[in-house]
């Protein structure tokens, strides 16, 4: 348990001794510094139960206290919050504990394994901005949700059938139609593909395009989706080799964003698993028949806005992403029996995913016990307010995203201080960090608006700030040639060291936050004013030219767990600390 946990747990027993039975107690930070550093407000919810004036509850809470010598400066305000400061022995104490081991800072849950669902990348389509905040949120709650003790896997569910498989396909057919996966007798034949990566950028767009201006085009793509869908050997092994291409680059844009996945599996993983959707949703008498597609019924009669049926079989008998979410829970929960799952994607999915889980509890697809859960996700649009856009209209790639903030870091940002060989990775540490604790500070169903110029800046609440605060204080304990990893805290001089102490001490409380929200803003609010608190008191004590020797290596002490503090919060907010700035 963490310090400021057990704390409360202390003040807990020391309450309950003074004749009142309280369940919780909550340390409030003061906003009033100079009447105490916490406040404790339970006298006026025991003042109901005990019907006794709150003052007076306060006066006999307070009394008990004043006999524990970590609490001083202890006072009542008003009609009965109690004022309370902590002794300078228990912060040394305390922050000694934490430099030691800053895990010891975080309370851990009681163990769940988890699966969570993020990414959403679609196969021979590359990464656009839509494509960012999944990724972003989706891992950084990921390695929240392992810090804290859980086990996690990740999927990132690709798009990998549907539509675009037949579209591409048929444009490939029209490009090379001599290849031996359109020979009517394959029989499972090799060949090199014709196409690259790059390629696979314009082939979809074209084929697309096709479709909509010609029925007979949309027509054939429809039937070659089909066939892929029932099996065809030509098609399929030709897909297969297109989703391998298409993989590759998709990977790579993930790597750059510090992403990574347990599971690399799309929704055609599923298909062992289609026939015991149809099988259990026609046992428990679920299906019916609406304008020819099967569909299952999911209203509620607690509705207040209309909730359509799920559609889970076309007029075709073609499966949608319907029948195939509800085989990839079947799949989930026989291989690996999780708790939760959650599913991250934009906010316009949240209807889609309600028809999902009420279709999968009805028919015990998913287990009564497995928890699914939807958080869903605002959109980044650009300074104007409108989502990122080509110069053309398009939708930006997020390559070209991450390459157009890497300029700007380049422009504004001087590393001439790094090596040669370290330039272009440290330039994209810094562009990774500008574009995640810029998607991080707003709660996460917000839209938000990315200004390349503001959060690239070196001061104020940016990535740059933060990564370059965090390497200065690597520099210094560097520069005093110290023994740090001996050193303790054995003094306190001012209240801006009380003042990292004490948010310090916030800490677990900080990440639970975040965990039940599933919402990084208040890691990055956090980290940023951990951050700045570290700075003002950098600003106004010269540490390495300290004559108090003492004083100066308490100082180094505190600046070490702030360090640690730091890289722990931003390595969880998946952004990476270059060795230099």
């Amino acid at each position: 348990m963490s310090i400021i946990r057990n704390l409360e747990q202390d003040i807990l027993k020391i309450v309950n001794q003074s004749g009142y039975e309280v369940e919780r107690i909550n340390l409030i930070p003061s906003s009033r510094k100079e009447f105490g550093e916490y406040q404790l407000n339970n006298a006026f919810s025991l003042a109901k139960q005990y019907h006794q004036n709150p003052k007076e509850i306060a006066e006999n809470m307070m009394k008990e206290l004043e006999k524990d010598s970590r609490f001083c400066n202890l006072n009542i305000a008003g009609n009965g919050f109690i004022n309370l400061s902590l002794s300078d022995e228990f912060y040394i104490e305390a922050m000694n504990t934490i430099k030691q081991d800053i895990y010891s800072n975080i309370d851990k849950q009681e163990k769940k394994k988890i699966i969570i669902d993020y990414g959403g990348a679609n196969i021979a389509k590359t990464l656009h901005v839509g494509h960012l905040r999944s990724a972003d949120i989706g891992e950084a709650l990921k390695r929240l949700t392992k810090l804290l003790g859980h086990e996690v896997i990740a999927d990132v569910h690709f798009g990998d059938i549907g539509r675009q498989s037949g579209m591409v396909i048929y444009e490939i057919k029209c490009r090379y139609p001599n290849l031996c996966y359109f020979k009517e007798d394959y029989q499972g034949e090799e060949e090199e593909l014709p196409i690259k990566v790059e390629d696979l950028q314009e082939i979809y767009p074209i084929a697309s395009q096709k479709a909509k201006e010609d029925d007979r085009v949309m027509e054939e793509v429809r039937t070659i989706t089909m066939q892929i869908e029932q099996g065809h050997q030509g098609y399929t092994r030709l897909w297969e080799k297109i989703k391998e291409l298409s993989k590759q680059d998709i990977k790579g844009i993930y790597k750059r964003l510090n992403v990574d996945f347990d599971l690399w599996e799309g929704e055609s993983d599923c298909y062992p698993y289609i026939p015991k959707v149809i099988s259990i949703l026609k046992e428990k008498n679920l299906l019916r028949e609406s304008e020819g597609a099967l569909v299952v019924d999911v209203k509620e009669e607690t509705d207040k806005e209309p909730m359509p049926p799920l559609v889970v079989l076309k007029t075709n008998g073609g499966t949608v992403y319907q029948t195939r979410e509800l085989a990839t829970l079947i799949s989930r929960e026989e291989r690996f029996n999780p708790d939760e799952i959650w599913y991250l994607t934009d906010n316009r999915q949240e209807l889609y995913f309600k028809q999902v889980f009420r279709a999968a509890k009805l028919s015990g697809i998913a287990k009564s016990s497995t928890k699914l859960e939807f958080f869903g996700f605002g959109t980044m649009n650009g300074p104007d307010g409108k989502p990122f856009k080509t110069r053309a209209g398009g939708v930006m790639n997020l390559s070209d995203l991450i390459d157009m903030v890497k300029q700007e870091i380049e422009k504004r940002i001087n590393i001439d201080m790094v090596a040669e060989d370290k330039k272009d990775e440290t330039a994209e540490k810094i562009t990774i960090a500008t574009i995640k604790y810029a998607d991080f500070l707003p709660f996460r169903s917000k839209d938000f608006i990315f200004d390349v110029n503001k959060f690239s800046d070196l001061e104020g609440k940016t990535g740059p700030y933060l990564l370059y605060s965090t390497v200065r204080m690597n520099s210094l304990l560097t520069k005093s040639n110290a023994d740090i990893e001996n050193l303790h805290i054995t003094k306190i001089k001012t209240s801006e060291e009380k003042e990292i102490f004490q948010l310090l001490l916030r800490m677990p409380i900080i990440l639970e936050n975040a965990f039940q929200e599933k919402s990084l803003n208040d890691i990055s609010e956090y980290v940023y004013k951990l951050t700045s608190s570290y700075n003002k008191f950098y600003a106004e004590n010269h540490i390495l030219t300290c004559e108090d020797n003492e004083l100066k290596m308490s100082w180094l002490a505190l600046t070490k767990i702030v360090y640690d503090a730091n890289i722990l919060l931003l390595d969880t907010l998946g952004i990476m600390v270059p060795e230099k700035m």
